[in-house]
């Protein structure tokens, strides 16, 4: 399904589970937990069907992002900034009338997620940081890369990060790099064929303003209930980023919780699907 935010602009999305419960007396509204997730490039096919268990507690709302997935403005670079991705979650629950989501972001879609509770504090009910970065940490992820990789790994990773990556230095990331992003996750041979990828999205966001996002403001100023899920293991986010989150976080005052998976790399739900579970559904109770 897709719905217009204002401009035009449509935004893909799908959901699991009813907004409506039945009880004994009236039918009461579920609570949201919206899902965003990384790339930037990719779309929300990545975390199908996993998080769709959730639908027993939750309304779960799938979204892809602009410029990515389904979603509209494929090709016009114009408005593929961070900015413009943390604004349109508020643009696109006004639209559906959702009030208070829990969203969760995962990797690039938790630099949104973190944007998005910064810049509009009072909008979400909760928030779940799931291995992402509040700023780029190249030295830390080139020595996690090496310890999983070797030292062709971290040169590949090096010229990757490096902002002047050639569409062939990207390709070759993917072949070296992708594989040590997760060394327990059972491997789906369709997955990457189900993704409607944008990698235009991906080339203009590495070589720019990735370069030099800030999001640690953005921790400061959160207002809501967060949850923070990394990977010992994660060469991407690796432990550095997730304490220093951690630490602004709880400086801050933030009412933050945080969970550091063993023999886990990027996304816990996929090394650590069990006790991910057992973490998230206890958070979100």
């Amino acid at each position: 399904m897709r719905v217009d935010i204002g401009g035009g602009t449509r935004l893909f999305f799908d959901s699991v589970g009813a907004g409506l419960e039945a009880d004994a007396d009236e039918l009461r509204a579920k609570p949201v937990l919206l899902v965003l997730h990384g790339g930037p490039g990719s779309d929300h096919s990545v975390f199908r069907p996993w998080f769709d268990r959730f639908a027993d507690t939750h309304q779960v709302v799938y979204l892809d992002h602009r410029g990515q997935g389904r979603s509209d403005e494929r090709r016009d670079p114009t408005g593929w900034d961070l900015d413009t991705w943390a604004d349109d979650i508020v643009r696109f629950c006004d639209a559906l009338g959702i009030e208070k989501p829990i969203v969760l972001g995962q990797s690039f879609g938790g630099f949104v997620a973190l944007h998005y509770a910064g810049r509009h504090p009072d909008h979400p009910g909760g928030l779940v940081l799931s291995s992402t970065a509040a700023r780029d940490h190249v030295g830390p992820t080139l020595d996690a890369f090496e310890r999983l990789g070797g030292a062709e790994a971290r040169e590949v990773a090096a010229r990757f990060w490096s902002g002047t990556a050639t569409p062939e230095e990207m390709l070759r990331y993917d072949e070296v790099c992708t594989p040590l992003y997760n060394q327990r996750a059972v491997e789906d041979p369709d997955a990457k064929r189900r993704v409607w990828a944008n990698h235009r999205v991906l080339f203009h966001f590495i070589t720019g303003e990735h370069l030099t996002f800030d999001l640690r403001p953005d921790l400061a100023a959160v207002a809501c209930r967060t949850l923070v899920l990394a990977g010992v293991d994660d060469p991407v986010c690796p432990v550095p980023v997730y304490d220093e989150m951690v630490e602004i976080l709880t400086g801050a005052g933030v009412d933050v919780e945080s969970h550091l998976f063993e023999d886990c790399g990027h996304g816990s739900y996929r090394d650590q699907p069990d006790e991910t579970e057992r973490v998230l559904r206890a958070w979100l109770r």
